[in-house]
């Protein structure tokens, strides 16, 4: 079982002696900082979305160009 020390000078802060890891025991914060991580996974998820979305666009508009320019060169 680990056991912890506090950090001087630091209410919400221990060290876990197993680990020697720095532990913040404040659940506020600790909330707070996965709601940033999740809305920035989010965010990464919209950009790449919006990414998919344009090189569909611009294969399609590819596509079309192609069709147009074999409708011309037809005539």
């Amino acid at each position: 079982m680990s056991k912890f020390l506090k950090v001087e000078g630091h209410t919400n802060l221990v060290r876990d002696i197993g680990s020697n890891a720095i532990v913040n025991t404040n659940k506020s914060e600790y909330q707070l900082y996965m709601q940033r991580v999740q809305e920035r996974e989010s965010q990464g998820d919209k950009i790449r979305n919006v990414v998919k979305d344009i090189n569909n666009l611009k294969s399609e508009l590819k596509e079309i160009k192609e069709l147009i320019k074999g409708c011309l060169g037809k005539k």
